[in-house]
């Protein structure tokens, strides 16, 4: 079995080891190199390729939203997840913005950890639980005030937007991919065609694009 190569950055010690005894325990996981900064993991991913690189967002040399702009930047494939012990919003939103595709709190890792590892691998995205919601609460509230802003969804086919509802709740590329009967390079293709079209460039964009169409808001979500 093909595993999910990780890279680990983080500079405590201790924990950095015993992180990768956990994603080392697991079945499809493997942690292929570790970080004691911000640098070394943009070097590491660019030298790994990993499939997932676990991000500290706060190292000595270079800060976790630097190294998140810096690894999209020139290995636009690697998924970042950040883990942080900084409940503040203001933090999450600066990560998403910057690129990760995930949020977990170092108190609640473990088997967070682990299931936000397996969601981004995926494509898809991952906020830690307890922050989920006020990061919701604020983008309703973003989209409530620009009511009056056009929102250009026409400018999309039918398939593009299917995608982007689907991604605004919170399917991986995988199970989009499933459900529309396509490949998962059709879907990045038409993702990529989307968000081009709407001059979107975040998994923040995303939602609140979808909390102005009002796609967030219908029971049992998209068709």
């Amino acid at each position: 079995m093909n595993k999910l190569r990780i890279v680990l950055a983080d500079d405590h010690g201790v924990l950095r080891d015993g992180l990768t005894l956990l994603i080392n325990a697991q079945p499809d996981m493997e942690v292929v190199a570790c970080a004691r900064g911000g640098r070394e993991a943009v070097q590491l991913a660019e030298q790994w390729s990993p499939h997932v690189l676990v991000l500290d967002i706060s190292m000595p040399d270079l800060g976790g939203a630097e190294a998140t702009e810096q690894i999209r930047q020139r290995c636009p494939h690697v998924r970042i997840l950040a883990l942080t012990r900084y409940a503040d919003q203001g933090y999450l939103r600066r990560l998403l913005n910057a690129g990760a595709s995930g949020y977990v709190l170092k108190r609640t890792a473990g088997e967070a950890l682990i299931d936000a590892i397996r969601v981004v691998a995926e494509g898809g995205s991952y906020v830690d639980p307890t922050l989920a919601g006020g990061l919701v609460a604020r983008m309703t509230t973003a989209a409530s005030a620009q009511r009056d802003a056009p929102v250009h969804a026409g400018e999309l086919s039918e398939r593009e937007t299917q995608v982007l509802r689907l991604i605004a709740w919170g399917q991986s590329n995988k199970e989009i991919a499933a459900q529309l009967g396509i490949s998962v390079k059709t879907v990045e293709s038409y993702k990529a065609t989307a968000l081009e079209k709407l001059q979107l460039r975040s998994r923040t964009d995303i939602l609140r694009y979808a909390l102005a169409c009002n796609w967030l808001n219908e029971d049992g979500g998209p068709e």
